[in-house]
């Protein structure tokens, strides 16, 4: 088809299907045009081929169609923008070869990196001094081109009128991890957008961690080798024609008139909760309680900037600590189904710098760049740890930061930045020694830091315990669900289930009341005096401020769930259930039958603080009696005495020699420091 036969093709194509829209388009000033491809297809088969085989050529004849309009005088560019290819034009990165080449494609992505936006020249006109002949050289390349000779026979020194700029934008995609086979390592592909595409609202699509689906034909750039000489090999950048992103955060969620009537009718259902719980994660037996929690830890709670610039987090952080095979991994990976911007990570194959963030030397855009890692990629979304246990110490503590603050700062090779990290934690984790001894410390039992530990708003420990009832009812469940995978059909489906939350986070901002302030405040409270006991040396702590700010975040999250724009009683006693349920389970001292926060936080409980202080006290009275040197059987003895059993004794001195309190300086005695 020749040139003028496209441009002429292109125009009534526009004039008959998409005069009104593209005018309404022009009126607002816009500077391009979407439009779908099945529609020309229908319109005109052969200029649709035309534009898959040879697109530059076609876009070039379609804009001056649109020019022939009466456009503005200050709309001197017009782009046209397609999308909806037909599924053959739909090409993995690893599966681009010199065949593809200045194809029309469509090729999904994960943004890793991302360039400024700059201006770029994409041509410039030159006077020749002896002929004042202009000449007008295309700029395709990033290398800037100047007239070699004029028709007058002049050669080089021509002078420059002007440029034509765009603006313009590198980014770095990589292949989406659904589509890898194996042990395959995803590739990488450089993509060239500019104008309309680095608008500051295409721009927020484009965000390293955003799954991107970009229409556009791969272009080949010689590369120049060292010495200056050009090489043989070449490297490929996709041009892009559209952008759009395709996994969004529940607040990027868009939701018709349609659904929202269909969700605020769900809203006023008695048996609301019910209804989520069994759509929660359908083929795992019972685990009414964990299920619960992690449904408001979807929905979240309110995030609140104050005055003076401190801010509260709304996101609920949630620790699974079980035996093995309790189905935590399974519950870690349906919330990140669930969750439109989820991630799932799991321990040794997990890094300090894959969780945060990296400073990387940048090939293609020069100089350092910054490569986030998981939690900042989940950004908005939930990022689910399985494993939590397995990872390195030094990993861990990069970490504390992201929970409580909700940042990330990096200061490395000259990079510094803190990146945003509003993500939600679900972790998971196994007992130190594989499954859990009941009558151990659980702060014992987790090979966790207890600062890290601190941060997560609920712990459920998840018990394997053999039951005649509950195990004959499991093996049922699972085993019908061998039988028939399909047995079990929620009332909810997953794209409704995130619809529902979705308009919750966006729509709803629950302020509490007094009844459910007075509720959190007198359980707070009644908590808080249960440690203070007449005579004890060491109080034990049963709730931390900690606990309060998660038992707030918990009642906004069931408001919310009830599309509630008030926050109620009944919300704050769901939530106090929740934390109680697992105080109970993680906090109890089973010594004393009270609630220790401590045994969870600093993994010694207020009881055997105590005895540690009594220890302490025993050691200085035999040392005014039998002097600098002590007997340790001395000691024991003297302990007896005071109810404080013998291998405690010894457990107690060997901790006080790690802390340096007490050293050894003959066998069977010890002295204080």
């Amino acid at each position: 088809m020749e040139p003028e036969d496209q441009i002429n093709h292109f125009f009534e194509f526009l004039q008959t299907n998409l005069y009104e829209d593209l005018m309404d388009a022009i009126r607002k000033g816009e500077s391009h045009f979407s439009l779908s491809f099945s529609l020309l297809l229908t319109f005109d088969s052969e200029l649709a081929e035309e534009l898959l085989e040879n697109p530059e050529d076609v876009l070039k004849a379609g804009e001056m169609a649109v020019a022939k309009f009466n456009l503005p005088e200050d709309i001197t560019k017009f782009y046209l923008r397609f999308y909806d290819l037909p599924d053959s034009q739909n090409v993995l990165i690893r599966d681009i070869r010199s065949t593809e080449l200045n194809k029309m494609l469509v090729i999904d992505g994960l943004v890793r990196q991302k360039s400024d936006v700059r201006p770029r020249v994409t041509s410039a006109r030159f006077e020749c001094p002896a002929c004042n002949t202009v000449i007008t050289v295309l700029q395709p390349t990033s290398q800037f081109k100047e007239p070699t000779s004029c028709s007058c026979g002049r050669r080089g020194k021509f002078r420059e009128l002007d440029r034509e700029l765009v603006d313009a934008q590198g980014l770095v995609i990589e292949e989406v991890p659904e589509s890898l086979e194996g042990g395959e390592q995803p590739k990488r592909l450089n993509v060239f957008l500019k104008e309309d595409l680095v608008s500051p609202t295409s721009e927020r699509q484009t965000n390293p961690g955003a799954k991107v689906r970009i229409v556009g034909w791969v272009k080949e750039i010689q590369k120049v080798l060292r010495t200056g000489a050009k090489s043989t090999k070449f490297d490929l950048v996709l041009e892009g024609n559209s952008i759009e992103s395709f996994e969004e955060s529940f607040l990027q969620l868009e939701i018709t008139e349609g659904e929202e009537t269909e969700i605020l009718e769900l809203s006023k259902r008695p048996d609301l909760l019910n209804v989520f719980l069994g759509a929660m994660a359908p083929s795992i037996y019972g685990h009414d309680t964990v299920k619960h929690a992690l449904l408001l830890q979807l929905v979240g709670g309110m995030r609140k900037e104050r005055s003076d610039g401190v801010v509260t987090r709304g996101d609920i952080h949630v620790l699974l600590v079980g035996d093995p095979g309790a189905g935590k991994s399974q519950l870690l990976k349906r919330v990140g189904v669930i969750a439109p911007k989820g991630r799932y990570v799991s321990g040794k194959g997990v890094s300090g710098a894959g969780l945060t963030a990296s400073v990387v030397k940048d090939e293609f855009l020069g100089g350092w760049s910054l490569e986030a890692g998981a939690l900042v990629l989940a950004n908005d979304g939930i990022c689910c740890i399985d494993e939590l246990d397995k990872m390195s110490h030094d990993d861990r503590s990069a970490m504390h930061e992201a929970l409580e603050q909700q940042t990330i700062s990096i200061s490395k090779a000259n990079v510094q930045a803190t990146l945003l990290s509003r993500t939600t934690v679900l972790a998971a984790a196994n007992p130190k020694f594989g499954r859990f001894d009941p009558y151990e410390m659980i702060g014992k039992q987790i090979d966790l830091p207890p600062a890290l530990i601190n941060r997560f708003d609920l712990i459920f420990p998840i018990k394997d315990i053999p039951d005649e009832v509950r195990d004959e009812k499991l093996a049922t469940h699972i085993l019908s669900l061998h039988k028939d995978p399909i047995i079990t059909t929620p009332e909810i489906d997953d794209k409704f289930f995130r619809k529902y939350i979705a308009y919750a986070k966006q729509k709803v901002n629950p302020q509490l009341t007094d009844d459910a302030i007075n509720s959190i405040k007198s359980f707070y409270v009644k908590m808080r005096k249960k440690g203070i006991t007449e005579g004890s040396v060491a109080r034990s702590i049963p709730i931390s401020p900690r606990q309060l700010e998660a038992l707030v975040r918990m009642s906004e999250a069931s408001a919310k769930l009830r599309l509630s724009k008030t926050v109620e009683k009944q919300d704050a006693l769901q939530a106090i259930q929740l934390l109680q349920y697992c105080l109970v389970k993680v906090g109890m001292d089973p010594e004393t039958g009270e609630i220790d926060i401590d045994r969870i936080t600093t993994g010694v409980s207020a009881s055997h603080r105590g005895r540690i202080h009594n220890v302490k006290d025993i050691i200085i009275e035999l040392e005014d009696k039998l002097g600098k040197t002590i007997p340790i059987e001395d000691v024991v003895a003297a302990c007896k005495e005071k109810g404080v059993k013998g291998d405690e004794v010894e457990e107690i001195l060997e901790q006080l020699r790690r802390s340096g309190d007490i050293f050894e300086p003959k066998s069977g005695f010890i002295s204080r420091l």
